[in-house]
């Protein structure tokens, strides 16, 4: 593919909100993962939750898009000056030039909850204020987002569970290729919620103390929310230190609905695909932020496709131990964090991670460190087989 410019690009997680206090935690090491004390949920688990999402209040014409994860969208928007951006790239391309790709997972699925305690006790009807285009249907951040800017081109929401917003990377880039459009706003937010807590915890997949991605104790996730946005152009006037995205590949095992193949054969397809896609060799990439969900079945999986490809020559590693998996929004999130990491030479380490399990043969990375690169490879893989994997560079 042609290579595309990030503009511009933001992250706001339980870190903080913004690149500085992203930065300063993952250079320190430390995690955002607190103690469940989410709504009403009582679970043994711990949390990536963003403080004061409910203190947010959406502008009076976009009121009736009002719920959770629009607000959390809205706080992702206005961070990091990436909304100024944004209406600088609307300026010189029109408003229907601009177009908007969103990835989620559950959207505003607590909205819908939180109506249903409001239903009507005879009829069971829901009430009367509860509007689900707008707030829990999975196009309502990228509708949300494309009426935030009173954009008029063209809108589209990605929801493949947890590879939804790197695969929305992939998306934009082909209809900037196709000339469609000159620039796109892509991202992810996925908001906490209880259908998510009390369904991945009866998946059994719920830890009960900090995740602890490829450590040899891993026992499950921890579950975080995010929102996480780029500002994706041609890269004609690319200057030394910017980003560009070089890379997507997209596969579908479709092996089992919530497991991955056990020998990892979809996430090694969409690696494959991301290297063909970059016109790069697996020894060009110097780093990969590994999917890393921390459940032993996933971090198995991911880590034998790893080491087919890169062996143990690569430092890798899972960022989850700080964010928790933020589910539909951590493609985003985890390609702003190899942003970063080209931008400033370090390599992020993985919080919580004690023991790097010695039955997956990779350079599993539990302290950050300095390091200058050339490319990264992010991983981002979702119920189903859905995966994608994304390769950034840093013009030098």
């Amino acid at each position: 593919m042609t290579p595309l410019l990030l503009s511009s690009f933001t992250a706001t997680t339980c870190l903080g909100r913004g690149l500085d206090a992203t930065c300063e935690a993952l250079r320190h090491g430390q995690s955002g993962l607190q103690p469940c004390a989410f709504e009403t949920v009582q679970l043994p688990t711990w949390l990536g939750e963003v403080g004061a999402i409910d203190d947010e209040r959406l502008p009076g014409h976009l009121a009736h898009y009002d719920c959770r994860n629009n607000r959390l969208a809205r706080i992702g928007l206005e961070t990091d000056g990436f909304a100024g951006r944004v209406h600088e790239a609307i300026a010189r391309y029109g408003s229907n030039r601009v177009g908007i790709f969103v990835g989620t997972s559950t959207a505003g699925i607590l909205q819908t909850e939180l109506a249903y305690r409001r239903r009507d006790p005879l009829s069971g009807a829901l009430p009367a204020d509860f509007d689900y285009r707008r707030t829990h249907n999975s196009f309502s951040p990228a509708e949300f987002t494309r009426d935030y800017f009173a954009l008029k081109g063209m809108a589209m929401a990605i929801s493949t569970a947890c590879s939804s917003s790197a695969k929305v990377f992939a998306a934009a880039a082909r209809q900037i290729a196709l000339g469609t459009i000159d620039a796109a706003v892509i991202g992810g937010v996925d908001s906490l919620c209880l259908t998510t807590l009390y369904g991945f915890a009866s998946l059994q997949l719920t830890s009960t103390q900090p995740c602890r991605p490829y450590d040899a104790g891993r026992d499950g996730i921890s579950i975080g929310e995010a929102a996480a946005f780029a500002l994706l152009e041609r890269a004609d006037e690319a200057v030394a230190g910017d980003i560009l995205l070089q890379g997507c590949g997209e596969s579908s095992d479709a092996y089992h609905m919530s497991s991955p193949h056990p020998e990892g054969l979809g996430a090694r397809l969409a690696m494959t695909a991301a290297l063909r896609s970059a016109a790069l060799d697996a020894d060009d990439i110097g780093y990969i932020n590994l999917h890393g969900t921390a459940t032993p079945a996933n971090d198995a999986a991911e880590g034998k496709a790893v080491a087919a490809l890169f062996g143990k020559r690569v430092p890798c590693s899972s960022t989850k131990g700080a964010t928790g998996h933020t589910l539909g929004a951590a493609g985003a999130v985890e390609a702003v964090v190899c942003a970063l990491a080209l931008q400033q030479g370090w390599l992020p380490g993985s919080p919580g991670t004690r023991q790097p399990d010695p039955k997956i043969p990779i350079q599993y990375l539990v302290d950050t460190r300095p390091a200058e690169l050339r490319h990264a490879l992010s991983n981002s893989f979702g119920f189903g087989g859905s995966n994608c994997s994304l390769i950034f560079g840093v013009v030098r």
